[in-house]
């Protein structure tokens, strides 16, 4: 049996992809994976290093490490209407001289951003956890928000300024790229990187086909805990393209690489 490293967020679109194969529900050949759970900021900072076999990553983390890793067609987080959300207490608040708060350096929320304004200049990073309590508290005028915040930064008295899936889409006509799960080029890695593929998808498939039998898994990771939380976030982001990225996937993906080399991001 060849153990294999699995770096994934604790986010429930990534617990239900990945739980039946960590869970002997499905058929992973001679591979049995060790999963690690980390926020994907932390996960797009030690790939760097090229620490895990196979990891998600956030696409702009990923632009930035192809000379490390390759993408696989499985696995992705793309689609319509679930992009990043920049928030804030007042809705007339002014961008320019806001304290906005991101979830990554090398989030694609933080590229979204950059793209839709280049001026912007008092930008913090901090946790996607951190970013909507700050918010209420007063520590960040604004904050991009990811994963299950999306559901509930009402609750924190927050509005919305700008959906960053609604301009991606008028911007490009394309599903917003968000992250993706890419192995480690190492040669042996490379030799199974179709078999990996088959296995995410048959975990995908299993996933969809047995949608209770991932729920405790998922919750032991989630930050929110609310089944229709739950639901809804695994609606938007596990979809065809998780299963294969297609044509319109890799348009989205080569779209947004093109505008952040145009912008001189990259």
């Amino acid at each position: 049996m060849k153990q294999i490293d699995l770096a994934f967020s604790p986010c429930p679109n990534d617990t239900f992809v990945f739980h039946a194969m960590l869970n002997n529900c499905i058929d992973t050949g001679p591979f049995k994976f060790t999963p690690h759970v980390h926020d994907v900021e932390v996960l797009n900072l030690v790939a760097a290093q090229g620490k895990y076999q196979i990891t998600k990553l956030s696409f702009y983390a990923y632009m930035l490490l192809k000379d490390k890793y390759l993408m696989l067609n499985a696995g992705a987080a793309l689609g319509y209407g679930c992009g990043p959300l920049l928030v804030a207490k007042n809705k007339d608040i002014s961008v320019e001289t806001a304290r906005i708060a991101v979830p990554g350096e090398h989030t694609t929320a933080n590229l979204l951003l950059k793209l839709w304004r280049p001026d912007l200049k008092n930008i913090e990073v901090t946790g996607f956890d951190q970013i909507l309590p700050g918010i209420e508290s007063g520590r960040f005028d604004a904050g991009v928000i990811i994963h299950e915040s999306r559901f509930t930064y009402q609750d924190y008295g927050c509005v919305k300024i700008v959906d960053f899936g609604e301009w991606w889409e008028f911007e490009t006509g394309l599903p917003i790229p968000l992250g993706c799960i890419a192995v480690r080029k190492d040669p042996e890695m490379l030799e199974i990187k179709d078999e990996i593929e088959r296995i995410i998808r048959d975990s995908i498939r299993y996933a969809f086909d047995n949608r209770d039998a991932s729920r405790q898994f998922i919750k032991q990771h989630s930050q929110e805990l609310d089944d229709d939380v739950i639901d809804s976030h695994i609606a938007l982001y596990v979809n065809d393209f998780s299963l294969e990225l297609g044509d319109t996937g890799s348009k989205a993906i080569e779209r947004l690489e093109e505008m952040a080399r145009c912008q001189k991001i990259l």
